[in-house]
């Protein structure tokens, strides 16, 4: 005898697999989009502290999408027989997607008054540093016989005269125009010479080069300002720096003030500044030569610089050593060659809240409000140091964003930073 399966029995099996997967997918997606935004929203949680504002803050609407994904996986297992598990994990995930488009919308608020031109495909395209080269590299030093490169990306000549800040950005690198073997830097419409700004990568003092500041090199330089990228001498265990890296930056700044013709540089507009710890070094460089307490390796000492920018600069080395966050302490140690208490001269020396004088230059500070290395009220500390001795500073906090929070090169905190520190570099001193 012959026994027929009905249609429900023969399909049994298929709907179980599928509720399975989608149980299981919509479980680990909504426990990580969970834990993203309630990071981003709650630094103070553990764990999830560390991870939210990072991802959360750089990657909000990719958050929001794979939150949305969770939703519909619990919905389709809700639909195959786990009526109240789908239901909770739907609702918890819409929050989540809702959570983080919040996120977004505050961080586009911020570019909006920043006056950034927001991109919003830039999130999705440019999730790391593009794909540009400079125009040229050159050897601006050779201390000890190694040496020190600087990359170069100028401005394009351009036929009209709109201003700047309205130029289209170019996506491709800008070619160079050769005399001998140098690519030479061009005056801007009307004859008019470019400002300028050197600038140090980050890396606690010991790590990474000047190619992760290809982006903004590049973005600068197509909006008008001509951007030299420089390394510097990095340390190592047993190899401290702290009185080479910041001679090194004196040493570039140098440089650049000699050929400012060549690159079609206005001399007198020519700023020093950094990221995280080029941050630390550009600041401590520019307020020690207007302190008249550095020089190049040389001897030579150049003019201060028009202007000094940090972004999520370490302001006191001793403080970095204190905190331990994120290898700050590892990094101080090895910047110096000890502790503070071995080293208290050392300390002091490389911190710029030691060098705050009356008349230093204007000063841009930039920090995100989840920055746990950089912490916000160290830097706006620093800010309000510098006001109260009548130096013009500029304080920037953004919102949702952490230390490097220009690593995603597209993120809204990235696009809304540049256009920062485009106005300021642009923008003639009070």
């Amino acid at each position: 005898m012959t026994t027929h399966r009905s249609p429900a029995a023969s399909t049994s099996r298929p709907v179980r697999i599928l509720r399975g997967i989608s149980a299981v997918l919509a479980s680990f997606l909504a426990f990580l989009v969970l834990a993203i935004v309630l990071g981003a929203y709650f630094p103070a949680i553990p764990k999830a502290g560390v991870i939210g504002p990072v991802l959360g803050g750089q990657y909000p609407f990719h958050i929001a999408l794979i939150a949305l994904v969770a939703a519909v996986l619990a919905a389709l297992a809700r639909r195959a027989g786990l009526v109240r598990w789908g239901r909770t994990v739907t609702v918890i995930t819409a929050l989540c997607a809702l959570g983080a488009l919040a996120i977004g919308g505050i961080q586009f608020r911020a570019a909006q008054n920043a006056g950034a031109d927001v991109s919003f495909s830039e999130p999705f395209t440019e999730l790391g540093y593009p794909a540009v080269k400079p125009d040229t590299t050159k050897t601006y030093a050779s201390p000890e016989g190694k040496p020190l490169r600087v990359d170069v990306y100028l401005p394009k000549k351009t036929p009209d005269t709109k201003p700047a800040d309205k130029q289209p950005v170019s996506k491709q690198p800008v070619s160079k125009q050769p005399v001998g073997n140098q690519a030479v830097g061009v005056k801007q419409p009307g004859g008019k010479k470019t400002p300028a700004v050197v600038l140090a990568h980050a890396g606690g003092f010991h790590t990474f080069d000047k190619s992760d500041l290809r982006g903004t090199g590049r973005w600068l330089a197509d909006h008008g300002v001509a951007v030299f990228a420089v390394d510097y001498r990095l340390a190592g265990p047993d190899r401290p720096t702290w009185n080479k890296a910041p001679q090194d930056l004196v040493a570039a700044l140098s440089w650049v003030q000699k050929n400012a013709d060549e690159y079609g540089v206005d001399s007198t507009r020519i700023s020093l500044g950094g990221m995280s710890a080029g941050g630390t070094l550009a600041m401590n460089a520019a307020y020690r030569l207007h302190n008249g307490t550095i020089k190049t390796p040389d001897g030579s000492t150049p003019k201060p610089p028009a202007a000094v920018i940090g972004f999520y600069p370490g302001t006191d080395v001793t403080q970095m050593w204190k905190d331990d966050v994120a290898g700050t302490r590892e990094a101080a140690e090895m910047f110096t060659g000890g502790t503070p208490d071995q080293y208290p001269d050392r300390y002091r020396e490389v911190s710029p809240t030691s060098d705050i004088r009356p008349g230093l230059p204007r000063t841009l500070l930039v920090v995100g409000d989840r920055d746990r290395s950089a912490r916000p009220e160290t830097v706006t500390g620093l800010g309000d140091a510098l006001r109260k001795q009548g130096v013009d500073t500029e304080v920037r906090e953004l919102p949702f964003a952490e230390h490097a929070f220009d690593d995603a090169y597209g993120s809204l905190t990235s696009q809304t930073s540049r256009q920062i520190l485009l106005d300021f570099l642009t923008k003639e001193a009070r």
